[in-house]
Formats: structure tokens, C-alpha cells, sequence
């Protein structure tokens, strides 16, 4: 969704009618800040400011997207018409708490990781129609994105494997359908499967619920045989376990927690 139209229904989904204190009284300029009650990372920025060039208020920023905050920071601040700050306040606090939130806790993971030089992915376990913005606050927390969807990478997981008869045919087949530079990613529960899935031509093999060691097992088999393939290490990610993943010699570990085990931080707006 772009953001324009992502904004719009943002906003129509809170005034709806319209805001009832935009009814009453005069209209005039304030100033307002959203205050940090917690530390965190900033997310938002991209969004707020088209936010404010499509309803003619200015920001000045204290922070960027990707920069840490301490509790008690200005974060940034607003001026304008009253009316139309107070009614778009939840709408700027709302996406800002989602976008930093979820920011914050992938700087954790990749702060984890970050000696090992492995790379740290979302994945497509994304709130529906926010996939683009909780992404997007990945980013900002220094992660990488995996595929948007379905369009940009053809992963086989264990579900599409079930329907394919024969893999190395059915991956002819993949080379002459698919965009030249469109990669194939292959989900795996075993070395072996691996090893059918390196032999097919798959891009990036992805190690699923694999243990530790058999994770080593592969990562030595690609090292030996198909050094070109990339590696992925998904499932049970957590901060007590992605250090040990990363060090087993991965090129990137995916995780959907990133975005849905992220706990809102506390920020606040006040008029001054």
C-alpha cells in the first residue's frame, strides 16, 4: 500500500465523520512534542513526514529513523492549527509506538549478532496490510527484509514440496517460468534434504527447525561442495538462542519475532 493511501485510511479510520472537538471553539497555532517514557529506537520519521505535508503542519526532529532514544527525550516536535494536531494525535502517536517498537526490539537481535557478520531477516508474519510499514521499521532497526511476497522469491517451503513429484524436473521447469533474476529458496528439515535441494539448484537453502548441529553439518556440506548457495537458519529464534545460530556458520537467520513479539514502548504527546 503506499503511503499516501496507507495515511488517508489511517486517518479516516480514526476522525471517521469527523472529530467532535473540531466543532467547537476557534482554531489556533500550538506547538507539540511526543516525549519518550522509555528508551528505544526510532521509527516513524518516513511516515510523519508525509503525514504533515499532507495535512500542512511542520516537524522539527530530534531523532531519525534508526536512532536510539533515552526515557525523558524530545523526540520530536509539532507545530500548527490546534484542530488539526489534536485530531491527527493518536494517528502520529499510533504509527510512531508501532514502528519504534518493532525497531527496538530488532535492534536487539542484531546488536546480538552483530561480531559474527551474519545477517538478520524478517520474514511475511506481518499484520495484514501493515507488511510494507512493520518492514519498513525493520529496517530501521537494522535488519534486512526477506521477500515482500510471493512475487519477488520463490520459496518451496514444506507444504509446496509435498505437491512436487520430482524436484530436479520441477526446477527446469522453475528456470524457464520465473525471472531471470528471480532466486529460488528451498526449505529444509534434514542434511539430506539439503543436499537434494543444493543438487536441484536451489539460490538459498533454508535450515527449518534444525538443530544446532545438523545446521553445522550443512553449513560444512555447502562450504565444501556448493559454496555459491546462500544459507538461512529459521525457527525457535530467540535473543537467548541467535548468537549460537549465527555462529554456526549461516549467512542469514530469519525471524518473525522481530515484528510479532515486539512490546509497545511508552510515548506520550504534550501541547506546551
Amino acid at each position: 500500500m503506499q503511503k499516501e493511501s496507507f495515511l488517508k485510511a489511517l486517518v479516516a479510520e480514526d476522525i471517521g465523520r469527523g472529530d467532535l472537538f473540531a466543532r467547537i471553539g476557534v482554531t489556533k497555532p500550538i506547538r507539540a512534542y511526543i516525549v519518550a517514557k522509555s528508551e528505544g529506537v526510532f521509527a516513524g520519521e518516513e511516515y510523519v513526514r508525509k503525514l504533515a505535508q499532507m495535512y500542512d503542519f511542520a516537524v522539527e526532529w530530534k531523532v531519525s529513523d534508526g536512532s536510539s532514544f533515552c526515557k525523558g527525550d524530545i523526540v520530536l516536535e509539532i507545530v500548527g492549527d490546534s484542530k488539526t494536531i489534536l485530531s491527527l494525535e493518536r494517528c502520529i502517536l499510533d504509527m510512531v509506538l508501532h514502528a519504534s517498537s518493532i525497531a527496538t526490539l530488532t535492534a536487539r537481535y542484531v546488536d546480538a549478532i552483530k561480531h559474527t557478520g551474519v545477517k538478520l531477516l524478517d520474514t511475511r508474519k506481518t499484520r495484514p496490510l501493515l507488511r510494507e510499514f512493520e518492514k519498513y521499521a525493520v529496517r530501521c532497526g537494522g535488519g534486512i527484509n526477506h521477500r515482500m511476497g510471493l512475487d519477488d522469491c520463490l520459496m518451496l517451503k514444506d507444504t509446496h514440496l509435498q505437491t512436487i513429484d520430482d524436484l530436479g524436473v520441477f526446477m527446469k521447469e522453475v528456470r524457464q517460468k520465473i525471472p531471470f533474476t528471480s532466486k529460488v529458496e528451498i526449505e529444509c528439515e534434514s542434511l539430506e534434504m539439503a543436499k537434494v535441494a543444493m543438487k536441484a539448484g536451489a539460490d538459498i537453502v533454508m535450515c527449518d527447525n534444525m538443530s544446532l548441529e545438523a545446521t553445522k553439518e550443512v553449513v560444512a556440506y555447502r562450504n565444501a561442495h556448493y559454496p555459491h548457495i546462500l544459507l538461512e537458519a529459521s525457527g525457535n529464534v530467540t535473543l537467548d538462542t541467535i548468537e549460537a545460530i549465527a555462529k554456526t556458520g549461516v549467512d542469514a537467520i530469519s525471524s518473525g519475532s522481530v515484528i510479532h513479539q515486539a512490546n509497545w514502548i511508552d510515548l506520550s504527546m504534550k501541547v506546551r
